[in-house]
């Protein structure tokens, strides 16, 4: 499931050279705004995947891919939460923009881009609590700009998980729900789509269950 974080107030320190400092996660406590709570050690792997890799999650403005700011130099886990050090780059505008911004106190903050990988979820409570993720990307946001758009991500990301539960029970799904749950197990909106519309004409019975769909899907647009 593809996710983002809301936006956290806790830039911690900028530098005239563009570099900062800031936690863009922190862990446990009350459930945020979207009622998640995210477990301590939740990012360990990810963080382990990336240096033996060699990368380090892009740094973004509002979550578009298309337009990178800067990179991230450090990021690791304290007992607060995901403590990250980046450096915007001055040499493009969208850089300068944001470090202008981030100056003046006209932008808040830091939001996560992440995939579900391990999560529970409290039936009475209904509070989602993140155990293991991967880290895609860490973008510089405004709250205002970006909270609808935040808010939609985590409404599809629950909606798939009760769609998962549908499955399980041996319901079948309209085309939009079919097209909602593909998304939740990770595929972009043109693989989701493509599945959906094979489901549509009959091209294989494939939510039989949801274990074998998810593989099956897997392989089917892989």
């Amino acid at each position: 499931m593809d996710k983002k974080t809301a936006p956290l107030l806790e830039i911690k320190k900028l530098e005239n050279s563009g570099e900062f400092e800031g936690y863009g996660s922190t862990f446990g406590g009350e459930p945020d705004a979207y009622g998640d709570v995210i477990a301590p050690g939740a990012y360990t792997d990810s963080l382990v995947t990336h240096k033996a890799k060699g990368t380090m999650p892009k740094l973004f403005w509002q979550h578009n891919a298309d337009q990178p700011i800067g990179k991230w130099l450090e990021a690791k886990e304290d007992d607060h939460g995901l403590l990250l050090r980046g450096k915007l780059n001055m040499d493009v505008q969208r850089g300068q923009e944001a470090y202008a911004l981030l100056k003046a106190g006209d932008i808040d903050g830091l939001s996560i881009g992440y995939r579900i990988k391990e999560y529970s979820v409290d039936t009475e409570s209904g509070v989602w609590t993140l155990e293991k993720l991967d880290l895609v990307e860490v973008s510089v946001v405004s709250v205002g700009a970006n909270e609808n758009a935040v808010v939609q991500s985590v409404k599809a990301a629950k909606a798939a998980h009760d769609l998962m539960e549908k499955l399980k029970a041996g319901d079948r799904l309209t085309e939009r729900e079919f097209e909602t749950w593909l998304k939740g197990l990770g595929f972009s909106n043109s693989q989701a789509e493509r599945a959906a519309r094979l489901h549509l004409k009959g091209q294989g019975d494939l939510v039989d269950a949801a274990d074998e769909g998810a593989a099956f899907l897997r392989a089917l647009v892989g």
